[in-house]
């Protein structure tokens, strides 16, 4: 299993987190856009930080939040209560507006749209050859949703890239960890790794 490294960082700098930038097309046979995810820990919060290269950005337009955030280019966190998924997860999938489609579910694919991450607080930065991804979890949630446990969290990290095609929006799917699977499925016990708070006990 692979396993990203937490910094603590007191004030939550994100100077002081470990780049992981080995993400990956999983089910396509060439090189991903640059995808690279920081993250700091203290007492009180977890802080992340994605920032992509994407040179053609679909920002999906919709009066349902959550269908505008599933409509667009994103990145996405999962986080799990066993390695197995036979008790809940919790997904966060986040577009570069600030917008958020974050849900409980149980294994397999039974999503509760309705529930939201408590405390979760995200910003969103978009430029010309890209976007950023800014936000922070609060560790009494983490600890409370029985993720986060003697310092350590089952977690995926992913990316949903689309692109505009002739006939539409192309979805191409981007991952820290190869599942594995024949087709595109982040929601399987062989996409997640380990975070690891390193330089404290949470």
């Amino acid at each position: 299993m692979k396993v990203y490294q937490l910094n603590h960082s007191p004030d939550l700098n994100l100077d002081d987190g470990l780049p992981l930038a080995d993400f990956s097309f999983p089910w396509l046979d060439r090189p991903c856009p640059r995808t690279v995810f920081r993250a700091v820990w203290n007492d009180e919060a977890v802080r992340f930080h994605f920032d992509v290269d994407d040179d053609d950005l679909v920002l999906h337009e919709s009066d349902d939040p959550d269908d505008a955030v599933l409509g667009s280019d994103r990145v996405e966190l999962f986080f799990a209560s066993d390695a197995k998924l036979e008790k809940p997860y919790y997904g966060a999938e986040m577009d570069p507006r600030g917008g958020v489609y974050d849900y409980r579910a149980e294994y397999y694919r039974r999503v509760d749209g309705s529930w939201k991450f408590p405390g979760l607080k995200l910003e969103g930065d978009v430029r010309a050859d890209g976007y950023s991804v800014t936000g922070r979890f609060e560790i009494e949630t983490l600890r409370a949703l029985d993720v986060l446990v003697d310092g350590e969290m089952i977690a995926g990290a992913y990316r949903a890239e689309f692109s505009h095609g002739e006939d539409g929006v192309v979805e191409d799917w981007i991952s820290w960890i190869d599942p594995g699977t024949e087709k595109p499925d982040f929601h399987v016990p062989s996409s997640f790794g380990r975070f690891v708070l390193a330089g404290g006990k949470a």
